[in-house]
């Protein structure tokens, strides 16, 4: 299986999933820690896939979503966005009422 059918695989397995450096509780970068602190405020539960511990996985979800950036959010099998995308979206509400159905 190749790691693009691996990835969607665990993308539309879970109903929110962050792909992100580190985890939500050790962080490894500013970023990925923002989006799940984002997460964890609005109380959502959600899946979370650490790309520093496999090289294919980090190169791989940027040539999935065609996103260069990490942390990356996936909701009902959907790329939301990044950091600013999601630090924006919870600011103005949006992310919520996405979400909300998920929660």
């Amino acid at each position: 299986m190749s790691i693009q059918d691996q990835l969607k695989e665990v993308i539309e397995g879970n109903e929110v999933i962050l792909f992100m450096k580190g985890s939500p509780d050790f962080p490894q970068c500013g970023f990925s820690g923002r989006t799940a602190g984002i997460l964890q405020a609005l109380e959502v539960r959600f899946a979370s896939v650490d790309v520093l511990s496999d090289n294919a996985v980090r190169e791989g979800i940027k040539a999935y979503s065609q996103w260069p950036t990490i942390p990356q959010l996936y909701v009902r099998g959907e790329f939301v966005g990044g950091c600013d995308i999601i630090t924006e979206m919870y600011e103005n509400g949006e992310l919520e009422k996405l979400l909300k159905p998920a929660a």
